[in-house]
């Protein structure tokens, strides 16, 4: 019975570090998100304003 009480708590431990690493994961890829919006952001502007100059506008 003992073995069983310590097997379900290494499971349920093992679970919360499940659910840090995916929140860590998550943070991450929204970090990246942001800055790739960031970076083309200007990138995209610029291709616009040049266009509009190009137009005539």
């Amino acid at each position: 019975m003992l073995h069983f009480i310590q097997y379900l708590a290494v499971r349920k431990h093992q679970a919360g570090l499940t659910t840090v690493e995916y929140a860590v994961a998550g943070g991450l890829i929204t970090a990246a998100v942001v800055g790739a919006f960031v970076a083309l952001g200007g990138s995209v502007n610029g291709v616009i304003s040049g266009l509009s100059t190009s137009i005539g506008g």
